[in-house]
């Protein structure tokens, strides 16, 4: 069955500053999440992302088509008041990062995943202070806890917005070295993106390219790429 939306009540979305930041307002009044909290911003620009969203829609209110905007609501109302703890949770990722994680063949595969993401541990290691410990296939392999404490103090402290974002990078990639790359200005988007899809895009290379799972992929891209938006418009 479809799911069943409510329809739409407004008929301009706009932004505008307040106290506490932007705010997104539906015919001139401002709107809240889910969790009754105000739905404001720290810069206009996200704002401004927030409210294409809404301005955007249709008929009626289809979640679906405001990533951003979910993103949005996640944070206000589930990491703003404490980032301590997703914060951990981004730290965990890295205890099990895709990147550590490698094929011993075929060479080609392996050729492609140093390519991809050495770069990304040599800069973890030189800029960030995060030695991690590389492994072949799916033997576990326990990380310096110095390296995790390293990656924990690259993440922004308090900061609930960047962290908020992050945490939904690194579950979509299975990395929080991309994630930390990404929020850190080490790769964009689209490079990200690819690395984190080396062993999926080398098995359609050679099986071909299945059309659920691009499907399902797609949707992952549109989510990351929301995240993406609130790290660059913080």
């Amino acid at each position: 069955m479809k799911p069943t939306y409510p329809k739409r009540f407004y008929t301009e979305a706009s932004a505008g500053p307040s106290d506490d930041g932007w705010r997104l307002l539906l015919d001139g009044r401002p709107a809240k999440t889910p969790g009754r909290h105000p739905l404001a911003f720290p810069s206009e620009a996200l704002a401004g992302a927030v409210t294409a969203e809404w301005a955007a829609l249709g008929e009626v209110i289809d979640p679906m088509k405001m990533p951003v905007t979910r993103i949005a609501n996640s944070i206000i109302d589930g990491v703003l008041p404490d980032p301590a703890p997703v914060a951990a949770d981004i730290v965990r990722y890295a205890g099990s990062d895709l990147l550590c994680y490698r094929a011993d063949s075929p060479a080609s595969l392996v050729a492609r995943q140093d390519a991809a993401w050495n770069p990304v541990l040599d800069w973890a290691r030189d800029a960030i202070g995060a030695r991690l410990i590389l492994s072949q296939g799916v033997v576990f392999v326990t990380q310096p806890p110095a390296a995790l404490a390293a990656i924990a103090a690259a993440l922004p402290q308090g900061d609930g917005w960047r962290i908020g974002a992050s945490q939904v990078v690194t579950t979509l990639t299975g990395s929080a070295l991309l994630a930390l790359a990404l929020l850190h200005g080490r790769l964009d988007a689209d490079a990200v993106w690819a690395a984190a899809h080396v062993d999926e895009d080398f098995q359609a290379s050679q099986w071909g390219e299945d059309a659920e799972a691009a499907e399902r992929r797609a949707t992952r891209r549109r989510e990351f790429d929301a995240a993406a938006t609130v790290l660059a418009t913080v």
